[in-house]
């Protein structure tokens, strides 16, 4: 409102006009009708459920957000899915916009955590893929619950001063050369995919756990140490202490951009592990309405760019958003390698069987490197 009397006022006084009496209340009436019609005369606050520093709690763009639509942002971190699975069931009412990795969403959705959407209700969402966008992950009973925003590949980047060239095979991590030189995140899930991957099966639902522990126990000599954090990840590639790690897309671009480290991703032609991030708006969210505004602003190619150059993201789920990245940037570069390799499976949904097992492979693994 202050703003808009501000505007007006300047633009009154330029015009050499002083508004007093009816004039000055009839002002105030057209503001409000103004304010009312922009939203921001209902402005909420909205709580976002994400992981930290996970683009939807970027300083600038909250405020570039808050200045077009009124709205203010919260944010709440989880440090898994299974604690933001756990934050949306023990919490209702609390959140309105939760990032929620494809492989989980039909989960959520079948719980009844969260609601169905309509892509019409975004704007920006007809620059989407369509085979992001209309995704089966993101689906569930014939609905849409998730809006596709950010896709990207796990796989391995290398310290560039222990290479001679580039390599271009999963098996490198296997290579005897990097022995004790390896960083290894210590996940599960993400160690059999990586074991199914290198043995040909399915990263969602493998055939022979047998053979993914054979080939995660050959891994033993390799391991320098298990990371969890992109933060940890950074400080032992700057000390010097990795030759190559299991890593993230949107990482290994903020990793060589902000930190300036001398690495390179690497997609290797027998595949890599792809995986959608979708926003999600929960069942009782508080201000429904809000949340589709900002779910609207994280798929908008203005923010995406922005994020993307300045500090590094993933890959956006917007075909415009990537087509106004500059030439040469990370992910025009990573989308041209994706094209040539053999598979590029999605993580997508696994029955509670499947995860046990892989936690029980693991588990076993970790202990066998110990001995």
């Amino acid at each position: 409102m202050t703003q808009l009397l501000a505007a007006e006022e300047q633009f009154d006084n330029e015009r050499g006009i002083t508004m007093k009496g009816h004039d000055c209340i009839r002002f105030l009436t057209l503001a409000v009708s103004m304010a009312s019609m922009t939203g921001l005369a209902h402005a909420d606050t909205i709580r976002v459920l994400n992981w930290q520093g996970y683009g939807t709690d970027e300083d600038w763009s909250l405020e570039k957000f808050e200045a077009a639509t009124g709205n203010t942002v919260e944010h709440e971190y989880f440090n898994s899915e299974q604690e933001m699975l756990t934050k949306l069931r023990t919490n209702p009412g609390t959140y309105d916009v939760v990032l929620i990795n494809s492989a989980y969403t039909q989960q959520a959705a079948e719980e009844g955590l969260i609601q169905p959407l309509d892509l019409t209700d975004f704007p920006h969402s007809e620059g989407l893929q369509a085979r992001l966008a209309h995704n089966p992950n993101l689906q569930y009973d014939g609905k849409l619950y998730g809006i596709a925003w950010l896709w990207g590949v796990t796989s391995f980047a290398i310290n560039t001063g222990a290479f001679d060239e580039k390599p271009d095979s999963l098996m490198e991590l296997w290579n005897p050369a990097h022995a004790g030189r390896l960083g290894w995140r210590d996940d599960a899930v993400e160690s059999c995919q990586f074991a199914a991957l290198a043995t040909g099966q399915d990263i969602n639902d493998p055939s022979d756990y047998d053979v993914i522990r054979e080939r995660l126990h050959a891994l033993k000599p390799q391991i320098r140490t298990f990371w969890n954090s992109e933060n940890e990840w950074n400080q032992y590639m700057s000390s010097g202490e990795f030759d190559l790690a299991t890593y993230w897309s949107g990482s290994a671009a903020r990793s060589k951009q902000n930190f300036g480290l001398p690495i390179e991703f690497v997609v290797p032609r027998e595949g890599a592990i792809a995986w959608l991030d979708g926003l999600s708006i929960p069942t009782d969210a508080p201000h429904p309405e809000a949340a589709k505004q900002f779910i609207d602003w994280m798929i908008d190619p203005e923010f995406y760019v922005q994020w993307d150059t300045e500090v590094g993201a993933p890959i956006s789920a917007n075909e415009k958003a990537v087509e106004q990245l500059p030439e040469g940037a990370f992910n025009k570069q990573l989308i041209a390698q994706l094209k040539e390799v053999k598979s590029l499976p999605f993580m997508g949904p696994m029955s509670d069987e499947t995860r046990e097992k892989m936690l029980e492979v693991w588990q076993e693994t970790k202990t066998f490197y110990q001995e």
